[in-house]
């Protein structure tokens, strides 16, 4: 009997030190992820699938993570004219829309004084703070798993 696992259509080399597949960077399975232990265990595929369609919407939408990084990276509030400065290439109308968007979804706070020139200043909601932050943890995958 052989001391390593071996599939015949793929060839999988696996110890317990190091899953990895032999042609591949990417993780092997382990067996209890297989069998169900993974943490979405008990979760309704569909509404799993509609949540993940509304995350898309959310966040693949154009602005949308040039307006959050800014945010993450730093305590203060910023100015509308902030973005609009930084944000080249986005009309006024898409950063505005966008903007309003992401106040709606409990994102971003929006916070307008009541001065001339008038000052409007966004920071992220706790909601927002979870969400750039995942979304950083998905960049620092996406670089570690990189070919590059």
């Amino acid at each position: 009997m052989k001391s390593e696992k071996q599939s015949d259509n793929t060839n999988l080399k696996v110890n317990k030190d190091n899953l990895t597949n032999e042609f591949s960077i990417l993780p092997v399975i382990e067996e209890e992820m297989i069998k169900g232990t993974c943490d979405f265990q008990g979760y309704d595929v569909e509404s799993l699938m509609k949540e993940t369609s509304q995350l898309r919407k959310l966040i693949t939408k154009r602005g949308t993570l040039e307006i959050l990084m800014p945010l993450c990276c730093n305590t203060n509030p910023v100015r509308y004219l902030k973005f609009r400065n930084t944000m080249k290439g986005f009309s006024s109308k898409t950063l505005t829309i966008r903007l309003k968007e992401l106040e709606r979804n409990g994102i971003l706070s929006r916070k307008a004084y009541n001065e001339i020139p008038p000052r409007v200043e966004y920071r992220l909601t706790t909601k927002g703070q979870e969400l750039a932050e995942s979304i950083i943890c998905l960049l620092l995958w996406m670089k570690k798993w990189s070919m590059n």
